[in-house]
């Protein structure tokens, strides 16, 4: 048997979608092939506090067991994970080989924790600092689009700034250019956290509102009717898209609950499509994660618009949810890889493009062969 690739697993962390992140650890846990694979559990309390378990060498079996007490030694559970990471600087061998952060949301998802593994010069999964940024902001990642020619649905968005100094001038431009209903979102979250639908002024006020209360930035977007088709996107500089998946929502629209709470919406895999309509969702797809300069993985989201069967995209999740029954690995196990062997795809993945970034020159003026 060859060596175990030792894999930090990161979870938890400061944002809404904390537990939405535990159900991710407990699920990536459960499905490591353990003779090939040595996990370290990294917990990210609400406060931002970091703690670390010991070496797993069978998964847990319940979600409360991955929230550790603080580390006994009182040592910062950040040390054992940068201390030695670079072993020509430490002179001996890195105790972690790859990290994986499986956390969505604000301090996880969108370049933080991908800035600091950069930094420390670790391999890890997913996508980099910069897709992270911009796949987090639905502004600057709607720009980028727009850039690549991708059709999008219309939008508008301000800061709380721009908004405190004249309300009346913003809600005259979504009622002009987007009209009623319109939604309403923060312009950097995800899981539909704050996310409001407006069917009028009184209504728009209080979602902005709502919407201010989770970001310093909110976009309003136009009302599609349309059918919600999601494609998954796995690789680097050559990235696959899967085949799409449709979204029946429970809800009036696909929102935290719809997702997480009630269990009654729908994922149809794969989504029935014209042969014509799935080629240009999966093309559409990987231009979107190129956009952005993805890697790793991406869920790509899709309006189709049932006036005309217009395909929009709509955005791209760098941390999509990652449990066997949510819609990026059903996607793929619908396309022929399986919950375990994608775990293994994005492993490779990762130390691939942190192999790549090893023959840059950074500074020394020698470059690397």
């Amino acid at each position: 048997m060859g060596k175990k690739v030792r894999v930090a697993l990161v979870y938890g962390g400061k944002s809404g979608e904390h537990d939405v992140s535990l159900q991710t650890a407990l699920a990536v846990m459960s499905a490591f092939d353990y003779d090939k694979y040595e996990i370290k559990p990294f917990y990210i309390t609400n406060d931002g506090e970091w703690r670390t378990g010991k070496t797993l060498l069978a998964p847990p079996d319940d979600v409360a067991k991955l929230r550790f007490a603080p580390d006994e030694t009182g040592e910062n559970a950040l040390t054992p994970v940068l201390r030695g990471l670079s072993p020509a600087a430490a002179g001996e061998e890195a105790p972690i080989d790859v990290v994986f952060p499986l956390l969505h949301g604000t301090y996880g998802e969108d370049g933080t924790i991908q800035g600091m593994l950069e930094m420390a010069n670790i391999p890890y999964v997913g996508a980099g600092v910069l897709a992270s940024a911009v796949g987090m902001d639905k502004v600057i990642m709607k720009k980028l689009f727009a850039q690549e020619g991708l059709p999008q649905c219309v939008y508008r968005y301000f800061n709380r700034t721009q908004w405190e100094k004249d309300p009346a001038y913003f809600i005259m431009e979504v009622e002009v250019s987007l009209g009623y209903p319109c939604f309403v979102k923060p312009a950097n979250l995800g899981s539909s956290v704050g996310v409001s639908k407006a069917k009028n002024r009184e209504e728009l006020i209080a979602a902005i509102d709502l919407a201010f209360s989770y970001d310093r930035k909110v976009i309003v977007e136009e009302f599609v009717d349309a059918r919600e088709i999601e494609v998954s996107v796995l690789g680097n500089d050559e990235p696959k898209a899967s085949v799409p998946g449709e979204i029946k929502s429970s809800n009036d629209f696909y929102d935290y609950k719809a997702k997480y709470i009630d269990g009654k919406s729908v994922m149809e895999i794969p989504a029935d499509l014209p042969y014509e309509t799935a080629e240009a969702a999966r093309e559409m797809a990987i231009r979107a994660f190129q956009a952005i300069d993805g890697s790793g993985l991406s869920r790509v989201d899709f309006f189709l618009r049932k006036a005309d069967g217009a395909l929009l995209v709509n955005e791209v999740n760098t941390m999509p949810g990652f449990t066997p029954y949510s819609m990026y690995p059903l996607l793929w196990k619908e396309s022929g890889l399986s919950y375990r062997e994608l775990l293994d795809a994005l492993i490779e993945l990762a130390i691939e493009r942190h192999a790549e970034k090893q023959r840059l020159d950074f500074g020394s003026g020698v470059p690397k062969s």
